[in-house]
């Protein structure tokens, strides 16, 4: 009789999952037991989602009891997001059963919530304590932690005694006054025959746009950090934390270079009809004679972020980027007939329209600038 009991309930068990085979086999047993109720809503007798249920149930209490018992045993702070997460789904499993005629007819669930408020009561003043320990230590890391552990606190127990008070407190501890100083122009050209006519665009374009568009996006993401030019750091006397220094580097704008070629152009153009009034073609031919002038300027972007106080560097990135430009004019020789419309515009075009080193200037900017705002973000983030 001991050898037939446990042969007779494998038996019930294999039959029952032959029938509900597509259930069982799924690697999310809590969104199958989910589809399971789903089914017996629609349809009471459904044979596989029956035979499915009781075993799903009794699976995913196995699964997340073990899961709690075993995090619950760990020290790190994070267990309590874990263990919260664990009851979280045997709750939304009771919800489901308990909520479905169908299935509460099938099987008994196990009410949570009190098990779910406890962990979230407990998580809550074990992160307010690791907050606390955090904020009485020296230095921005600390701050940042304690942050965390004070929002995690107020999080799962919404108001959790003064959380959200020590939460400021902890982001002001944080911030950090951070001054972008004007770009220094180390570049090749500075000294060349370009001149130095665009020398202060550099330095309205990087120092105070990126502390004005810092500035707003601050507001909206609040990262502790408070920006400043140098100049104003001055005038308000404010005492800095992090300093970011701008060098630009290796900008080579060289003179254009000169490229002639030709090109071989050919049209079948009409040339009369014939005796039957049948349009007659002939092909003509013309070579185009092309001067190109072209250059690629470049330029390097130093980003340095450095701790004034450890004078140890947070960030340290170089940005390249560069500007192709080309233009051609041109003449021909033969039949006109021959040419193209982009033909007569290059033949056309009397002037080359070199752009200004401010416009260089401009383009480059215009690519480097976006990859030193994010660097300058990333590095001062939380």
């Amino acid at each position: 009789m001991k050898k037939f009991i446990p042969i007779t309930l494998l038996a019930i068990i294999l039959l029952s999952c032959s029938t509900s085979k597509n259930y069982l086999e799924r690697s999310d047993e809590d969104k199958a037991l989910l589809d399971v109720v789903k089914k017996l809503n629609k349809s009471q007798a459904d044979e596989k989602a029956i035979a499915a249920l009781t075993i799903l149930y009794a699976s995913i209490q196995k699964t997340h009891l073990g899961s709690v018992s075993f995090y619950k045993s760990e020290n790190d702070p994070a267990r309590w997001d874990k263990i919260i997460g664990e009851y979280e789904h045997l709750q939304q499993a009771y919800n489901a059963i308990i909520n479905s005629t169908a299935a509460f007819k099938l099987v008994n669930p196990q009410n949570f919530s009190v098990e779910l408020l406890e962990a979230k009561q407990t998580a809550a003043s074990d992160y307010y304590t690791l907050g606390q320990t955090s904020l009485n230590k020296q230095g921005r890391d600390n701050a940042k932690k304690a942050y965390t552990y004070f929002r995690r606190s107020d999080h799962y127990i919404a108001g959790f005694k003064d959380a959200r008070e020590q939460m400021n407190i902890a982001y002001e501890n944080a911030v950090v006054n951070v001054i972008i100083n004007p770009v220094q122009d180390n570049s090749f050209f500075f000294n060349s025959g370009w001149g130095n006519s665009g020398y202060d665009y550099s330095n309205e374009y990087f120092q105070q746009t990126l502390v004005r568009e810092l500035r707003n996006s601050n507001n909206s993401s609040r990262y502790a950090a408070r920006f400043y030019t140098d100049w104003e750091a001055r005038r308000d006397n404010i005492q800095p934390d992090w300093v970011v220094d701008l060098r630009l580097r290796d900008m080579d704008i060289p003179y254009p270079a000169n490229y002639t070629y030709q090109r071989n152009v050919s049209a079948n153009v009409r040339n009369g009809t014939d005796t039957g009034g049948k349009p007659i073609y002939t092909t003509v031919y013309a070579t185009v004679n092309v001067t190109r002038q072209s250059f690629t300027a470049r330029a390097d972007m130093e980003v340095n972020i450095t701790d004034l106080a450890t004078r140890k560097s947070i960030s340290y990135r170089n940005f390249r980027e560069e500007y192709r430009w080309q233009e051609e004019r041109g003449s021909y020789t033969g039949d006109s007939r021959a040419l193209s419309s982009n033909d007569w515009a290059t033949i056309n075009n009397n002037n080359y329209n070199t752009p200004r080193r401010e416009d260089i200037l401009g383009e480059i900017y215009r690519k480097i600038y976006p990859q030193v705002k994010n660097n300058i973000s990333y590095g001062v983030d939380w």
